[in-house]
């Protein structure tokens, strides 16, 4: 397999890697990115990657999406190296890795009536087909899970394709040679987020749900953000979290992360979750790339 200069490799434009479990999401993302202007590759062997990008070089600049699954599992172990190799050259890749958990991938099999492209590779012990799915699901966890480490990883376990579509769309647009910080509210009576790099539990503090007038309401609302305001205990929670944050960030960065995820969770992800991830937003709006998901907000 031919290799580019690393000249050539530098000149190279965006290049999305989209990767995860089967029915994660992978066709609503590789559709966001095609309405994005990328020019969008399903299923490429992992072997031809590098030939690819050449040949798209060639072609002229182009922003370029590719999707690689688990039906190439014989050259999955090559995907990883190839990555390094193309971003040690100067390629800007970004590896997005579409995740779910289990109870939402049985339920989206069941709903498609759609075979796990694992199936086959599953010893049939006269096991019925729930079994066979969680094995198959199972086994592709384990063949993805250095990949999934490499990556940023996007839980789709509660996402409307709306939502999806949107969140992809929005850490395409920066700079994947730096790191991306996003502040993500959360209900935790929908469970937590997968993707979340550090969880911080704030139903301790006061709640607005419990004053009427303000129970319709949400955390980027003024009269919410005010009652909380006046709270010493929401403050005192702000600081320790954003002085966490700065703290520990330049480690982060130092580290070569591309992307953390920071997930703020109350009891319905309204009120306290809501106001604590717009108010972060805000403080390290010129941290540079800042990103903030509303989970159960967006979803409405």
């Amino acid at each position: 397999m031919s290799e580019p200069a690393p000249a050539a490799a530098a000149q190279q434009s965006d290049v999305v890697l989209v990767t995860g479990v089967s029915g994660g999401g992978k066709s609503v993302t590789m559709h966001a990115l095609e309405d994005a202007g990328f020019f969008c590759v399903d299923n490429l062997p992992p072997e031809l990657l590098v030939d690819f990008l050449t040949l798209e070089k060639q072609r002229g600049k182009r922003r370029v999406a590719i999707a690689v699954d688990v039906r190439s599992a014989g050259s999955l172990p090559h995907l990883l190296p190839l990555i390094k190799q193309l971003r040690s050259e100067g390629v800007r890749v970004r590896s997005i890795f579409l995740d779910a958990d289990t109870n939402a991938l049985m339920r989206r099999f069941s709903e498609t009536r759609r075979p796990h492209p694992l199936r086959n590779d599953i010893k049939d012990d006269g096991q019925d087909e729930h079994r066979a799915l969680l094995d198959a699901i199972e086994l592709e966890r384990e063949l993805l899970s250095a990949l999934r480490v490499e990556s940023t990883v996007i839980d789709t376990s509660l996402l409307r394709p709306a939502q999806l579509r949107a969140w992809v769309r929005d850490l395409v647009v920066v700079d994947g040679n730096s790191l991306t910080l996003v502040f993500e509210s959360f209900a935790f009576k929908h469970g937590v987020p997968s993707d979340a790099d550090f969880v911080f539990d704030v139903r301790v503090l006061p709640n607005p749900y419990y004053d009427r007038d303000l129970r319709p309401l949400t955390g980027r609302d003024a009269p919410v953000a005010d009652f909380l305001q006046a709270q010493p205990e929401v403050n005192l929670m702000l600081g320790q979290i954003s002085g966490f944050m700065r703290q520990w960030l330049p480690a982060f960065a130092a580290d070569h992360r591309s992307y953390l995820t920071v997930a703020i969770g109350c009891t319905g992800g309204q009120h306290r979750s809501v106001y604590l991830v717009e108010t972060l937003a805000r403080q390290f709006g010129s941290h540079g790339h800042v990103l903030k998901r509303h989970r159960e907000l967006d979803a409405k």
